[in-house]
């Protein structure tokens, strides 16, 4: 027998191997489809009544003010000196443009943070 007709031939172990990848990609996958259907719908933070609105209203807003208040205090223990101090009292307007920015900065991430 020639070379080439020997390398021709497939082996009879991966003639075996390939129905037995299938079968078990098979297995692990398809309960997997069948049990998605059967999941309970997400909830989610819309209100169904003007009052819950309202409610939410408030709480988002009293979250998003306390973390605004959180972030300038987290900025200005992390940066010199006294940012309060620097705006008030020295009138600073360089350091109130920077305070600004990073009121903006944290509101911007916690307005993306709840709408999801």
């Amino acid at each position: 027998m020639t070379r080439a007709a020997v390398t021709m031939q497939p082996e009879p172990q991966t003639m075996k191997r390939i129905p037995v990848r299938i079968l078990c990609f098979l297995a692990l996958t398809l309960p997997a489809t069948l049990f998605a259907a059967d999941a309970a719908p997400a909830t989610t933070w819309h209100a169904q009544t003007l009052g819950q609105a309202l409610a939410m209203m408030v709480l988002f807003a009293a979250v998003g003010i306390g973390a605004a208040i959180l972030g300038y205090k987290t900025f200005d223990k992390c940066t010199p000196g006294d940012l309060n101090k620097e705006i008030i009292e020295n009138k600073n307007v360089a350091a109130a443009i920077v305070a600004a920015a990073v009121i903006l900065g944290v509101c911007i991430i916690i307005a993306a943070a709840m709408i999801g």
